[in-house]
């Protein structure tokens, strides 16, 4: 008999299974690599804004770029802890806030990969206005654009895009962040159906002390099914009676700027109209918009990064110790070639991203929950760079660095933490090996079954064809190719390691974080290698094209590459030789 243990893990899978896996399973870039395949479709050539959207973006970038100039003051903003009423009317004004919705809403209709330059700017000055207009557009409305009905979103939408109104997205409480199917609010249907009668808190909710429509998710019974609830998503507005804000803006470390709230609905009536998407599938709501959520995300530290860069060399440039700038000394020139590395690779690894969703990948959670991670990382590494280059000076409030280092610690924390993000991303690419490895297993252990023999033979095909070649990364550029050909290879080892790691261990590498977390960084250092080096070889082209040299030196991506490379090797190399057990032991002592 199964003990209590293994039934919550079995009901645990179930839902994993139900949640995540029931859509489109067409091979993505990313799962492609776990089975050690190169899916290049999705990756090569670099994207590129249609010329007739870039005009348009040009033209929106140097009015956002002169209306920031002239009325965005990030030090205000943080010391006052709000965004003034003029700028959020003035980003409305510019279009920012409705930028990727239909022009018959009033949106600019942009794509994805233009919507991120936008928010990249932003990140180069502000970050809590970056992270206001994240909260309202690209998870608010967001929500309404994916899975709004026509009624809702002709309601709701035009205002929404102007400004008028704003949005926000409400689904962490007390027991429910990272683990967004603990949700505990709930939604309880009327006698007559017409409505729902919401009650519960949420809290850590960006925009809640100034957001007309709140998308909130409840939990509801399901129907058919006593005793059964799932989540479903609520279009809420603070006019509705039993709506209480508790903390307007709470008080914080970092993006002060934003108003980041408590609020509790007691009894709150909901008109049924008002549910986002279908009953009962509010998770799946939730985790789409925010792996839209994700590309923005990425773009907004892409931004904060350059300008950690152009404050590091500006400061190299200029301070003098020892009769010589800064910049002439080795451990500075170290870490602004890193922050010059990251930052590229950073930007390029957003623009894939986003472009997958552009052009229609069905299915990219993993790329949006890599790039959050190796984003937001990255960006704490280079301001922390920038820290140490201006050393003392940092430290003083005159200077916009004490500011992003406490603008960016929410990163690896806000929209599903690092840590949690690195164990889906391990276990959601193993999955597709792990599940032709189950099949030849089950045939063994039951070769009668009802099509096994088929199934472990085409499954053991898979996994055998993947370790007999390595994989082609077919760049244009011929002096690209040793980078190229090194990718294939190491490619080739991290799927090898996947299938000793699936082997040696089985089931009980559900739980095995670490391993999960070595796997995890592989796989993102592949993917942002990958975007590094799409993104040089169309530079190369692109330069080629025009008259330019016959060969573009690329000295940061370079560099990006070597280090990328070097780390993956360090990764599959932890598998098997690591002091796991040695810190697992030294915690249990610790947390007894």
């Amino acid at each position: 008999m199964a003990t209590e243990a293994e039934l919550q893990r079995q009901k645990e899978m179930q839902q994993a299974e139900e949640l995540l896996f029931s859509g489109p399973q067409a091979l993505g870039f990313v799962k492609g690599l776990f089975a050690g395949h190169f899916v290049s479709d999705w990756v090569m050539p670099y994207p590129r804004i249609p010329e007739a959207q870039q005009t348009k973006l040009d033209q929106t970038l140097k009015e956002l770029r002169e209306f920031l100039d002239a009325k965005l003051d990030p030090t205000a903003i943080d010391r006052n802890a709000d965004i003034p009423r003029e700028v959020i009317d003035g980003l409305g004004r510019v279009g920012v806030l409705g930028m990727t919705a239909p022009a018959e809403y009033g949106g600019h209709g942009f794509s994805q990969l233009a919507n991120t330059r936008i928010l990249e700017e932003l990140g180069t000055r502000c970050a809590s206005t970056s992270v206001f207009v994240n909260a309202h557009h690209s998870i608010g409305i967001r929500a309404l654009l994916l899975f709004g009905t026509p009624e809702q979103n002709q309601k709701w939408l035009p205002k929404l895009c102007t400004g008028e109104w704003l949005g926000a997205f409400a689904l962490t409480e007390r027991e429910a962040g990272s683990d967004a199917a603990n949700v505990q609010m709930t939604a309880t249907p009327s006698e007559d159906g017409s409505h729902y009668i919401l009650n519960g808190e949420k809290r850590y909710i960006t925009n809640t002390a100034i957001a007309q429509v709140l998308t909130v998710m409840a939990r509801t019974p399901v129907p058919g099914k006593p005793g059964k609830d799932a989540i479903t998503a609520f279009l809420v507005t603070p006019d509705m009676p039993g709506f209480e804000l508790i903390e307007p803006r709470m008080e914080k470390m970092g993006i002060r700027g934003t108003a980041t709230g408590r609020f509790a609905l007691r009894n709150v009536k909901v008109p049924k109209e008002n549910i986002l998407g279908r009953l009962g599938k509010g998770l799946k709501v939730a985790l789409t918009v925010l792996d839209f959520g994700r590309t923005t995300f990425g773009a907004c530290c892409t931004g904060a990064a350059k300008t950690c860069l152009a404050l590091a060399v500006e400061h190299a440039n200029t301070r003098r110790q020892f009769n010589k700038t800064l910049g002439s000394f080795h451990l500075v020139k170290k870490k602004i070639a890193r922050i010059a590395a990251d930052a590229y690779a950073m930007e390029a690894m957003t623009s894939i991203t986003a472009s997958l969703i552009d052009r229609g990948l069905e299915d990219y959670m993993v790329e949006t929950a890599m790039l959050k991670v190796f984003t937001t990382e990255l960006l704490w590494e280079c301001v922390n760079e920038a820290f140490q280059i201006y050393g003392g000076a940092a430290y003083m409030t005159d200077l916009p660095l004490e500011r992003m280092l406490r603008d960016a610690r929410i990163n690896q924390i806000g929209e599903g933490s690092n840590e949690v993000l690195k164990s889906f991303i391990a276990l959601v690419g193993m999955r597709g090996p792990g599940m032709e490895f189950k099949e030849i297993y089950d045939t063994m252990l039951k070769p009668t079954r009802e099509g096994g023999i088929g199934k472990a033979w085409n499954a053991g095909m898979s996994r055998l064809g993947a370790t007999m070649r390595t994989p082609e990364v077919p760049v244009r550029s011929a002096e690209l190719k040793s980078f190229a050909n090194h990718l294939g290879r190491l490619i080739w080892r991290f799927n090898f390691a996947v299938n000793k790691s699936l082997i040696l261990y089985r089931e009980p590498i559900l739980d095995m974080q670490l391993v999960q977390e070595r796997i995890a960084g592989a796989a993102m250092d592949l993917f942002a290698s990958t975007a590094v080096l799409s993104r040089w070889d169309s530079e190369i082209q692109s330069g080629q094209r025009n008259g330019g040299s016959p060969v573009t030196k690329n000295t940061a991506a370079e560099l990006f590459l070597r280090q990328s490379f070097r780390r993956i090797r360090n990764f599959l190399a932890g598998l098997g030789d690591n002091d796991d057990k040695f810190i697992l032991a030294a915690a249990d002592s610790a947390l007894s």
